[in-house]
């Protein structure tokens, strides 16, 4: 009788043995990549199984299939992801609670949510549906701040998904507490205006493109006004006017539509978001004159969201407090020129005059400096030279001049030669 049972045992277990191997084989012919298609690993137990991703959302959001995913949970690196299924609208439920994520382009530090949920339609190949993003309290705040929603639809490839996100208006405050909730200064700046946006991105490529919509963003609370009496520690201020040849080449090399942004360029962030996502990393900064001056005198050179953040924060104040005019003398009398800093510092260490005496010439070849003062410096004394396409790139974005005076001025930067410091 044991005998018995002992083969009848040993029976179902090759067969559930069998059924299992079955299943996964079943899995693995029916979820398997076809040639070119987006392809990605799939943990199903101890295996890992690559499958087509295509096919894969098909069958998640298929209403005879989606059911049988409703209250199942999936662990991913970006949190854990529950799932439903709402039958009435035929559409599968995510909810991943709580997420985070590193966007490359903007810092390596992972954007936290307590919760993010999103809904999926599926018709043929295109897909929409609805998102909400609750970010975390900050610390020592009580509950949450409102969710941001928004809705998305995309197509659905063999080779990739192409999404369209558009984000609903939103206080600017709701933005920074999903972005950046510990920032000590969201506890004291009163921040007014809206953020919307506007998004494409693909996948597996990661590629993706923003278009934000601002109104009327405005920061009081953060005492940018005492820098109205500000002294600079470079040495004695430059005193140069804003039509100065100083101060006019270093917009064009630094800010071209200095006198138009409110302290921010939405051109600008979003060039330098998409540069930033193809680097893989944060390479370009994208900041104003304003911005710049607010990482000198108060958020330092940190290379990180928050700080861009915080930067942006005290340039919208500082535009608001201190007008253009102070902007820009701060900015010449604290911006760092290699060992010195200082448009008047600057001057006289490179070419023995004071910045107000500067000719032309020398005026661009001081403001091409800016884009990497050290590196500049050190190829100066090196060379004997500065990059001549970044030289002559900012004696052509220079405005306000005649065009006999623009022709003059490329004549002489394409022929200036002058001595490092250290040669005189």
């Amino acid at each position: 009788m044991k005998k018995i049972l002992r083969v009848v045992l040993y029976g179902l277990l090759a067969l559930v043995v069998t059924g299992g191997v079955a299943l996964v084989l079943i899995a693995k012919i029916a979820l398997a990549p076809a040639k070119g298609e987006w392809a990605a690993e799939l943990p199903i137990g101890p295996l890992r199984l690559e499958v087509g991703v295509p096919t894969l959302v098909r069958l998640a959001t298929s209403p005879w299939f989606g059911p049988h995913l409703d209250g199942r949970r999936v662990d991913t690196r970006f949190g854990p992801v529950q799932l439903g299924w709402n039958e009435a609208g035929h559409q599968l439920e995510a909810r991943c609670a709580p997420c985070s994520a590193v966007v490359a382009a903007l810092g390596a530090k992972p954007v936290r949510l307590d919760d993010l949920r999103v809904t999926v339609r599926r018709d043929a190949d295109r897909l929409a549906g609805e998102l909400s993003a609750t970010p975390p309290a900050a610390a020592g705040a009580p509950g949450h701040p409102p969710a941001l929603t928004g809705r998305w639809d995309g197509k659905l490839s063999q080779r990739d998904l192409q999404v369209n996100v558009d984000m609903a208006d939103a206080p600017i405050a709701q933005w920074y507490a999903v972005l950046v909730p510990d920032m000590p200064e969201l506890q004291r700046a009163q921040i007014g205006g809206t953020l919307g946006l506007r998004g494409q991105f693909t996948q597996p490529t990661g590629s993706f493109g923003l278009q934000p919509r601002v109104a009327q963003f405005t920061v009081a609370g953060l005492g940018t006004e005492a820098m109205l009496g500000a002294r600079t520690a470079c040495g004695p201020p430059s005193r140069l006017a804003a039509d100065s040849w100083l101060a006019r080449a270093v917009i064009a090399a630094e800010d071209q539509r200095f006198f138009q942004h409110p302290g921010y360029d939405l051109v600008e962030l979003s060039a330098a978001l998409d540069s930033n996502q193809k680097k893989g990393g944060i390479d370009r900064g994208g900041s104003t004159i304003t911005q710049q001056l607010a990482k000198m005198l108060v958020t330092g050179s940190e290379r990180s969201l928050e700080r861009k953040l915080r930067e942006m924060l005290y340039a919208v104040e500082m535009e608001q407090t201190l007008g253009k005019a102070r902007i820009l003398q701060l900015y010449l009398d604290n911006a760092p020129w290699g060992k010195v800093c200082g448009a008047e510092a600057a001057a006289k260490h490179y070419f023995k005059r004071s910045a107000t005496r500067l000719e032309p010439a020398q005026a661009v070849w001081l403001a091409s400096m800016l884009h990497a003062p050290g590196l500049a410096a050190e190829r100066w004394a090196r060379e004997g030279s500065l990059d001549p396409q970044r030289v002559k790139w900012v004696a052509e974005g220079i405005r306000g001049i005649s065009r006999a005076q623009r022709e003059a001025l490329l004549r002489n930067v394409e022929k200036a030669r002058y001595a490092p410091p250290s040669a005189e």
